[in-house]
């Protein structure tokens, strides 16, 4: 006997269980989901995210004054 139970000879057979998956017992709406949320990722990514990895710097100036009136005054 082996320390775990008798010992193995050279015919013996061994089992295995085999666990199968769910099958396709659904309509698809997990892969269209998938597929529409990697579609989104993606543009997001080059909206925001490759811009930012370029260093794009838009010189946007704000002015410290506004003339507001500057429309309405005019003679």
């Amino acid at each position: 006997m082996g320390p775990s139970g008798p010992a193995l000879s050279n015919n013996q057979i061994h089992m295995t269980t085999v666990i199968n998956g769910g099958g396709d017992n659904g309509n698809g709406i997990g892969m269209v989901l998938s597929v529409v949320l990697v579609i989104i990722v993606v543009v997001l990514f080059f909206v925001y995210g490759l811009p930012a990895i370029r260093g794009v710097n838009d010189n946007i100036t704000i002015p410290d004054k506004v003339d507001i009136n500057h429309y309405g005054n005019q003679q």
